[in-house]
């Protein structure tokens, strides 16, 4: 089946131009211009990634980001944000709230195609067999895209989860940060350092007392050790 992907612009040129370009590559395209449309559909359906213009017309993009995040039914689903601004601080701002990934406007509609193709191609590396525990407090099953602290699940975006897995099964191994961004994101990646540093701070809160297994090496990168 083809993968669905939601696009949410106010801009219907560019709405229009997206959904062009992602239908050639073989994708079903669902557009909207509101946010109210996306909450409106995934009543009905999950798509299976989530274009999100940050500037919209009756919601603010980070509000929409911080919700579907916290919604079960939705908060693994790949988003990957488009802003008018090259502001870094709203950039983190949407990795922090659990965004995979961004692109600046104005953008190039195949590097926006090629960053969507990556994150499918990243879901399918994501799927590693077998169980992970560490401490007696980690309990990580990738295969079933679950990870426990204490016995209770926790909730980690798609991306939070493809590096806990990654450093889990080389645990001891130091990842710079750039192996990390070439292992998720592959080596022509558009992603800066600073993603993963954010990734890692969300996903050492979520883990509680079990943040402590990732460790930082200072001017290298981050493993995990317990």
């Amino acid at each position: 089946m083809r993968k669905t992907v939601a696009v949410v612009d106010d801009e219907p040129d560019i709405l229009e131009l997206i959904e062009l370009h992602l239908r050639k590559a073989g994708f079903e395209t669902i557009a909207m211009e509101k946010g109210q449309e996306l909450f409106e559909f995934i009543k009905k359906r999950i798509p299976d990634l989530i274009i999100l213009d940050l500037m919209l017309p009756d919601m603010d993009g980070l509000e929409i980001c911080r919700y579907l995040r916290k919604d079960n039914r939705v908060s693994d689903v790949p988003i990957i944000m488009l802003t008018a601004r090259s502001d870094e601080i709203e950039r983190v701002t949407g990795l922090e709230l659990g965004a995979d990934d961004y692109v600046t406007k104005p953008f190039s509609v195949r590097e926006l195609v090629a960053r969507v193709k990556a994150s499918f191609r990243r879901e399918k590396r994501g799927s590693v067999p077998g169980h992970i525990s560490l401490g007696g407090v980690l309990e990580i099953y990738p295969d079933e895209y679950r990870v426990e602290v204490n016995g209770k699940e926790i909730e980690l975006t798609s991306t939070e989860f493809r590096i806990l897995v990654l450093l889990a099964s080389n645990k001891g191994k130091v990842y710079t940060r750039q192996d990390i961004l070439d292992t998720l994101w592959g080596i022509n990646n558009f992603v800066i350092d600073r993603t993963i540093d954010v990734h890692i701070t969300n996903l050492r809160k979520k883990m509680g007392m079990a943040g402590k297994f990732i460790v930082n090496r200072r001017g290298i990168g981050y493993k995990l050790k317990e």
